[in-house]
């Protein structure tokens, strides 16, 4: 009985995410309107920060409380795969164009900043074990590469947006309703709304893992596919709302933006593991869903620059039929290594 009062709350906190997400796109999409900020920007700063905050409170209590750190890590990394995944998702879901010609093409330098960022993590994951020594204190060298990396990828998107919108002076057409509200007021909305997203998301993890402990998985392919995937549920909705708020690059801006501050939580969570170098610690086999989600996000920077029209089973592109396949052999990859 328990196990089903454990998918029953699953269920119930995501229809919680999914509700307060629509009002949190819908108030981010009227920020972007009135502030003039480019949705991209608004989706890889506000939209994605909140919606990757479950995967930051998973990672510190997993290693605080339970001493599992291959459970935050690919938790983290985990999200990363999935998020990239979700991709095929929303041009199932944009049926009437394709989503790489919809999108920005400011989606280009986020996603290339991912391969950046997933890169120094799969790198760091092989010879952290082997060269313990690359530590400063109990960190590791690799955590404040990844923090100055992640600076680096928001201040270059939001100089390239920027600078794309005065060069075209082209803006996105106007939602209903965006007239009389103030900015003050879209602000509050997403303020409310996110922190109902953040208390769901925050709860989801303790589901999971019981649910998962309960089948008898290992902790790696636990944190990897099964937490990630419940921690990554406030991205999901967040993003279908959007797209239903007709706002594609809300949309993709939020995945790609939480993928870049999952990789930056691997960081945090180097600096909350008091034993030594988190990455020292875990399964050589998270390296793999590293290179995963670089190879996930190169195929997403294709996409953006080529911009395919073709559909396979006039569906998905073959971008997408890439990204499924990539996952799909991380996560067998993953639960044949148990650990």
């Amino acid at each position: 009985m328990g196990v089903w009062l454990d998918w029953a709350a699953f269920v119930a906190i995501v229809g919680v995410i999914g509700a307060a997400g629509y009002r949190m796109c819908s108030a981010a999409d009227d920020i972007a309107e009135i502030s003039g900020w480019s949705r991209a920007w608004i989706g890889l700063l506000l939209l994605s920060i909140a919606t990757s905050l479950p995967e930051l409170v998973t990672g510190v209590s997993a290693i605080a409380a339970y001493d599992a750190p291959n459970v935050a890590i690919g938790d983290a990394l985990g999200s990363c795969v999935f998020n990239l995944l979700m991709l095929v998702v929303l041009e199932l879901v944009a049926r009437n164009e394709p989503l790489y010609t919809r999108a920005s093409t400011g989606h280009i330098v986020s996603a290339a900043f991912g391969v950046i960022l997933t890169g120094i993590v799969a790198f760091s994951v092989l010879v952290s074990r082997d060269l313990p020594g690359l530590r400063v204190g109990h960190v590791g060298l690799y955590s404040p590469l990844i923090l100055v990396a992640y600076v680096a990828a928001m201040y270059t998107v939001f100089h390239y947006e920027r600078r794309i919108l005065v060069e075209t002076q082209v803006h996105e057409p106007l939602i209903p309703g965006v007239e009389g509200r103030s900015l003050s007021t879209a602000l509050s909305r997403y303020a409310i709304s996110a922190l109902f997203v953040v208390a769901a998301g925050a709860a989801l993890p303790r589901v999971a893992v019981e649910i998962a402990t309960q089948m008898g998985w290992s902790n790696t392919f636990v944190g990897t596919v099964f937490v990630a995937l419940a921690t990554s549920v406030p991205e999901v909705a967040v993003s279908i709302a959007a797209m239903t708020l007709g706002s594609v690059d809300l949309a993709v801006a939020n995945l790609l933006g939480s993928n870049l501050f999952d990789v930056a939580i691997v960081a945090l969570d180097d600096f909350v593991y008091a034993p030594g170098p988190i990455l020292s610690a875990v399964s050589p086999s998270h390296a793999v869903t590293a290179v995963s989600a670089a190879i996930m996000s190169a195929a997403a920077v294709v996409g953006f620059s080529y911009r395919p029209r073709t559909r396979l089973l006039r569906r998905s592109s073959w971008i997408g039929a890439t990204l499924v396949g990539v996952y799909l052999l991380n996560a067998v990859v993953q639960f044949l290594a148990g650990e």
